[in-house]
């Protein structure tokens, strides 16, 4: 499978660095943010923003991690990383790192249903705009159409190869 790079390893971070700063634009008046990630990329996401963030603010940041079967057709069970409570009435950013369908953000979404919180935003690395759910992003980091058979990874994992690729 023949890859290429669409944003090299300064471009993905700086793109990080930008979400962080809406993030905080959005929020500034919050006693604190919880960034919660999606298993994979998605959580490293998560693990960038909360570094950017504490570089930024002086508000407590919290990370949770949501763990389930992202391949499973039906919904999966989720795991949430963190004490639930510390979601109560607090803003919380769901992380993931491709928004392709909507259906892995959708799912994760179940957990939050049944907690009372301020707001819930979403942000994303890329978005690839093949929306199949109702879910779109409040922060994107690069935004691109692409085919139904091309597919986007972001690497966050490994540091010699972060960025985000085409297939």
């Amino acid at each position: 499978m023949n890859s290429n790079q669409l944003l090299d390893k300064t471009q993905t971070l700086q793109k990080i660095r930008r979400i962080a700063y809406q993030i905080y634009e959005q929020n500034f008046e919050e006693e604190s943010i919880i960034i919660a990630g999606i298993i994979g990329e998605g959580f490293h996401f998560a693990e960038f923003l909360v570094k950017e963030l504490t570089q930024i603010s002086k508000q407590k940041i919290y990370i949770a991690k949501l763990s389930f079967d992202k391949t499973s057709e039906f919904q999966p069970e989720i795991q949430i990383e963190s004490l639930v409570d510390t979601f109560r009435h607090k803003p919380i950013v769901l992380c993931d790192d491709v928004l392709n369908t909507g259906k892995t953000l959708a799912f994760s979404l179940r957990p939050f249903l049944s907690i009372p919180l301020k707001k819930l935003q979403v942000a994303v690395v890329v978005d690839r705009n093949h929306p199949k759910y109702p879910i779109s992003a409040d922060y994107v980091g690069y935004s691109l159409s692409t085919t139904l058979t091309e597919h986007i990874q972001v690497v966050l994992s490994d540091d010699s190869k972060t960025g985000v690729y085409i297939f």
